[in-house]
């Protein structure tokens, strides 16, 4: 069974405009990148997410896992453009997770045995960052091959979860 994201670290998104791209395509090209990188310790995998309800159709994500570090990469058609999106987050496991839910109490005793430290925020900002640019040069090799403009800067930067923002 797949690990759960409990904790959202920093997410990214863009609609590609006019671009027309197959997601397994995308996910195939991706996993190369990533690979070529050698990485450590990383589970490359894929994983279904409901759309919404029980009920609801299902969307496939590209996994990569590092520890209890969780990039979930989503890459698909939308119209005549192609969005790609990406959410970076910590698997604190199911009994932090139970933990959590106990109101002041869970944050409290999380903060007190699971402190930040700067070792955690930078090793979470070392595997965004790797996996982001290979998410980006992914991008990049597909819009150049087929005459679409590049992203600019801005629109490459990830959204940090108010984690990092404290």
């Amino acid at each position: 069974m797949a690990r759960k994201v409990s904790l959202i670290i920093s997410h990214w998104y863009h609609l590609i405009e006019g671009l027309q791209d197959s997601t397994q395509r995308f996910y195939t090209t991706l996993e190369q990148v990533i690979d070529a990188r050698q990485m450590e310790k990383l589970d490359i995998s894929r994983i279904d997410y409901r759309e919404g309800s029980i009920l609801s159709d299902k969307r496939e994500y590209f996994r990569v896992r590092r520890k209890d570090h969780i990039f979930d990469i989503c890459a698909a058609p939308f119209g005549n453009s192609f969005f790609v999106s990406w959410w970076l987050g910590e698997s604190l496991g199911p009994l932090w997770t139970l933990i959590l839910k106990i109101p002041i109490l869970g944050v409290l005793l999380l903060k007190l045995c699971r402190p930040e430290t700067y070792y955690r925020f930078d090793t979470a900002l070392m595997f965004q960052s790797s996996v982001h640019s290979a998410v980006m040069e992914v991008i990049d090799q597909t819009t150049n091959a087929k005459g679409i403009r590049s992203l600019t800067e801005s629109e490459r930067k990830p959204i940090l979860s108010s984690l990092f923002k404290n």
